[in-house]
Protein backbone atom coordinates (compact mmCIF):
# COMPACT_ATOMS: atom_id res chain seq x y z
CA UNK A 1 0.00 0.00 0.00
CA UNK A 2 1.27 3.50 -1.03
CA UNK A 3 1.47 5.94 1.26
CA UNK A 4 0.54 9.38 -0.10
CA UNK A 5 2.13 12.42 1.98
CA UNK A 6 0.08 14.60 3.84
CA UNK A 7 -0.39 18.00 2.53
CA UNK A 8 -1.81 20.30 0.20
CA UNK A 9 0.06 20.55 -2.70
CA UNK A 10 -2.99 22.69 -4.59
CA UNK A 11 -1.61 25.92 -7.04
CA UNK A 12 -2.19 28.26 -4.55
CA UNK A 13 -1.13 26.34 -1.26
CA UNK A 14 2.55 27.64 -1.43
CA UNK A 15 3.12 31.21 -2.06
CA UNK A 16 5.74 33.68 -1.87
CA UNK A 17 6.21 35.94 0.86
CA UNK A 18 4.73 39.38 -0.61
CA UNK A 19 8.37 41.60 -0.66
CA UNK A 20 8.43 44.32 1.90
CA UNK A 21 7.88 47.91 1.11
CA UNK A 22 10.67 50.97 2.43
CA UNK A 23 9.40 53.53 3.77
CA UNK A 24 7.39 55.89 1.39
CA UNK A 25 8.74 59.44 0.36
CA UNK A 26 6.00 60.40 2.76
CA UNK A 27 7.05 58.61 5.51
CA UNK A 28 10.74 59.66 5.53
CA UNK A 29 9.83 63.61 5.27
CA UNK A 30 7.75 63.37 8.21
CA UNK A 31 10.85 61.36 10.01
CA UNK A 32 13.10 64.23 9.28
CA UNK A 33 13.59 66.52 12.55
CA UNK A 34 12.03 70.06 12.58
CA UNK A 35 14.71 71.97 12.20
CA UNK A 36 15.98 70.55 9.17
CA UNK A 37 13.30 72.26 7.22
CA UNK A 38 14.57 75.54 8.60
CA UNK A 39 17.91 74.48 8.07
CA UNK A 40 17.73 73.65 4.60
CA UNK A 41 15.13 76.67 3.47
CA UNK A 42 17.94 79.43 5.18
CA UNK A 43 20.70 77.12 3.33
CA UNK A 44 18.71 77.18 0.05
CA UNK A 45 17.89 81.16 0.43
CA UNK A 46 21.09 82.13 1.45
CA UNK A 47 22.74 80.39 -1.88
CA UNK A 48 20.28 81.55 -4.25
CA UNK A 49 20.00 85.37 -2.79
CA UNK A 50 24.16 85.63 -2.63
CA UNK A 51 24.01 83.98 -6.30
CA UNK A 52 21.65 86.26 -7.61
CA UNK A 53 23.73 89.57 -6.22
CA UNK A 54 27.08 88.18 -7.70
CA UNK A 55 25.39 88.01 -11.25
CA UNK A 56 23.26 90.85 -12.03
CA UNK A 57 24.81 93.96 -13.05
CA UNK A 58 25.48 96.55 -10.29
CA UNK A 59 23.74 99.97 -10.37
CA UNK A 60 24.88 103.42 -9.93
CA UNK A 61 23.23 106.41 -8.59
CA UNK A 62 23.88 110.08 -9.42
CA UNK A 63 22.26 113.21 -8.03
CA UNK A 64 22.34 116.33 -8.70
CA UNK A 65 21.18 119.58 -6.89
CA UNK A 66 19.24 122.75 -7.97
CA UNK A 67 17.67 125.88 -6.07
CA UNK A 68 14.90 127.96 -6.77
CA UNK A 69 15.96 131.57 -6.00
CA UNK A 70 13.43 134.92 -6.52
CA UNK A 71 14.05 137.91 -7.22
CA UNK A 72 13.41 141.29 -5.94
CA UNK A 73 9.55 141.40 -7.55
CA UNK A 74 9.16 137.74 -5.20
CA UNK A 75 9.57 136.00 -1.72
CA UNK A 76 10.50 132.60 -0.09
CA UNK A 77 7.33 131.44 -0.36
CA UNK A 78 6.64 131.53 -4.35
CA UNK A 79 10.13 130.26 -4.44
CA UNK A 80 9.33 126.95 -2.73
CA UNK A 81 6.24 126.80 -4.93
CA UNK A 82 7.73 126.77 -7.89
CA UNK A 83 10.40 124.44 -6.89
CA UNK A 84 7.72 121.85 -6.22
CA UNK A 85 6.18 122.55 -9.73
CA UNK A 86 9.75 122.23 -11.59
CA UNK A 87 10.11 119.31 -9.57
CA UNK A 88 6.94 117.63 -11.92
CA UNK A 89 8.24 119.41 -15.07
CA UNK A 90 11.76 117.76 -14.84
CA UNK A 91 11.06 114.57 -16.09
CA UNK A 92 8.78 115.89 -18.69
CA UNK A 93 9.18 115.59 -22.42
CA UNK A 94 10.36 119.26 -23.13
CA UNK A 95 13.23 119.20 -20.59
CA UNK A 96 14.54 115.76 -21.65
CA UNK A 97 14.04 116.70 -25.39
CA UNK A 98 16.95 119.17 -24.39
CA UNK A 99 18.76 117.17 -21.73
CA UNK A 100 19.22 114.31 -24.23
CA UNK A 101 21.57 116.44 -26.38
CA UNK A 102 24.09 116.83 -23.42
CA UNK A 103 23.51 113.27 -22.09
CA UNK A 104 23.98 111.50 -25.47
CA UNK A 105 21.17 108.90 -24.58
CA UNK A 106 17.67 108.61 -25.74
CA UNK A 107 14.40 110.24 -24.43
CA UNK A 108 13.42 107.05 -23.63
CA UNK A 109 16.63 106.44 -21.22
CA UNK A 110 16.44 109.21 -19.66
CA UNK A 111 12.66 108.76 -18.83
CA UNK A 112 13.13 105.35 -16.83
CA UNK A 113 16.67 106.09 -15.29
CA UNK A 114 15.90 109.82 -13.87
CA UNK A 115 13.86 110.59 -10.82
CA UNK A 116 13.55 114.06 -9.18
CA UNK A 117 12.64 114.82 -5.33
CA UNK A 118 10.83 118.01 -3.53
CA UNK A 119 11.15 119.25 -0.17
CA UNK A 120 8.32 120.62 1.49
CA UNK A 121 10.79 123.24 3.82
CA UNK A 122 13.30 123.58 1.18
CA UNK A 123 13.09 125.19 -2.70
CA UNK A 124 15.28 122.69 -3.70
CA UNK A 125 14.97 120.21 -6.81
CA UNK A 126 17.43 116.56 -6.33
CA UNK A 127 17.53 115.18 -10.00
CA UNK A 128 18.77 111.79 -9.51
CA UNK A 129 20.20 109.53 -12.09
CA UNK A 130 21.00 105.46 -12.31
CA UNK A 131 23.02 103.74 -14.79
CA UNK A 132 25.09 100.69 -15.24
CA UNK A 133 27.96 102.87 -15.88
CA UNK A 134 28.82 105.83 -12.59
CA UNK A 135 29.79 108.40 -15.60
CA UNK A 136 26.95 107.91 -17.76
CA UNK A 137 24.65 108.20 -14.39
CA UNK A 138 26.21 111.79 -13.40
CA UNK A 139 25.71 112.55 -16.75
CA UNK A 140 22.34 112.26 -16.57
CA UNK A 141 21.72 113.71 -14.04
CA UNK A 142 23.68 116.80 -15.18
CA UNK A 143 22.50 117.20 -18.35
CA UNK A 144 17.98 117.12 -16.69
CA UNK A 145 19.26 119.78 -13.88
CA UNK A 146 20.98 121.92 -16.63
CA UNK A 147 17.92 121.87 -18.98
CA UNK A 148 15.59 122.29 -16.11
CA UNK A 149 17.69 125.37 -14.86
CA UNK A 150 17.72 126.56 -18.79
CA UNK A 151 13.93 125.99 -18.76
CA UNK A 152 13.37 128.18 -15.73
CA UNK A 153 15.41 131.02 -16.58
CA UNK A 154 13.67 131.32 -20.09
CA UNK A 155 9.82 132.31 -17.61
CA UNK A 156 12.09 133.77 -15.49
CA UNK A 157 10.57 137.10 -16.15
CA UNK A 158 6.80 136.00 -15.57
CA UNK A 159 7.33 133.64 -12.85
CA UNK A 160 10.24 136.14 -10.42
CA UNK A 161 11.95 132.82 -9.78
CA UNK A 162 15.10 131.45 -11.01
CA UNK A 163 16.78 128.08 -11.07
CA UNK A 164 20.52 127.79 -10.07
CA UNK A 165 22.93 125.48 -9.75
CA UNK A 166 23.38 124.36 -6.10
CA UNK A 167 25.65 120.85 -6.58
CA UNK A 168 27.01 119.20 -9.81
CA UNK A 169 26.43 115.16 -9.43
CA UNK A 170 30.15 113.42 -9.60
CA UNK A 171 30.63 109.73 -10.39
CA UNK A 172 30.07 107.40 -7.99
CA UNK A 173 32.75 105.33 -6.67
CA UNK A 174 30.70 102.44 -5.72
CA UNK A 175 27.37 101.09 -6.53
CA UNK A 176 23.94 101.78 -5.08
CA UNK A 177 22.72 98.39 -5.31
CA UNK A 178 22.95 96.16 -2.82
CA UNK A 179 26.02 93.34 -2.13
CA UNK A 180 26.22 89.43 -2.53
CA UNK A 181 26.35 89.79 1.15
CA UNK A 182 23.18 91.73 1.65
CA UNK A 183 20.92 89.45 -1.35
CA UNK A 184 22.33 86.26 0.17
CA UNK A 185 21.61 87.43 3.99
CA UNK A 186 17.74 88.16 2.31
CA UNK A 187 17.51 85.02 0.71
CA UNK A 188 18.53 83.38 3.58
CA UNK A 189 15.55 85.35 5.65
CA UNK A 190 13.60 84.67 2.55
CA UNK A 191 14.38 81.05 2.71
CA UNK A 192 13.87 80.39 6.60
CA UNK A 193 10.56 82.19 6.37
CA UNK A 194 9.53 79.38 3.89
CA UNK A 195 11.01 76.50 6.07
CA UNK A 196 9.25 77.85 9.00
CA UNK A 197 5.37 77.71 7.02
CA UNK A 198 6.37 74.38 5.83
CA UNK A 199 7.18 72.77 9.24
CA UNK A 200 3.84 74.67 9.72
CA UNK A 201 1.89 72.44 7.41
CA UNK A 202 4.39 69.29 7.73
CA UNK A 203 2.31 66.00 8.30
CA UNK A 204 2.08 64.69 11.85
CA UNK A 205 3.16 60.86 11.95
CA UNK A 206 0.40 58.32 11.46
CA UNK A 207 -0.13 55.13 13.73
CA UNK A 208 1.39 53.18 11.32
CA UNK A 209 4.68 55.24 10.69
CA UNK A 210 7.95 53.66 10.96
CA UNK A 211 9.10 54.74 14.37
CA UNK A 212 5.91 54.30 16.34
CA UNK A 213 5.17 50.97 18.14
CA UNK A 214 2.62 48.38 16.44
CA UNK A 215 -0.37 48.56 18.65
CA UNK A 216 -1.14 45.62 20.54
CA UNK A 217 -4.52 43.83 20.77
CA UNK A 218 -6.24 43.88 23.75
CA UNK A 219 -6.55 40.69 25.91
CA UNK A 220 -10.23 40.16 25.21
CA UNK A 221 -9.60 40.56 21.30
CA UNK A 222 -6.83 37.54 21.69
CA UNK A 223 -9.19 35.63 23.00
CA UNK A 224 -11.63 35.60 21.12
CA UNK A 225 -9.75 35.22 18.01
CA UNK A 226 -7.98 32.10 19.54
CA UNK A 227 -11.47 30.96 19.96
CA UNK A 228 -12.65 31.23 17.00
CA UNK A 229 -10.10 28.97 15.36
Amino acid sequence: MTEHPTGDHSPGSHRAPAPRRGPSALSRARALPPWSLLAAGVLAGGLLGGGYGMVRTPVYTATSYVVAVPTERSDPATALGFAQAYGRAATQLAVLGDAQVWAGVPVSTLRSSVRTATSPDVPMVAVTATSARPDLAADMANAVARALTRHAGDTAEATHVELEQFARATEPAAPSSASPVVTGLVGASAGGLLGGLALLVRPRRGPDDPGRPASLPSPALAGDTRGAR
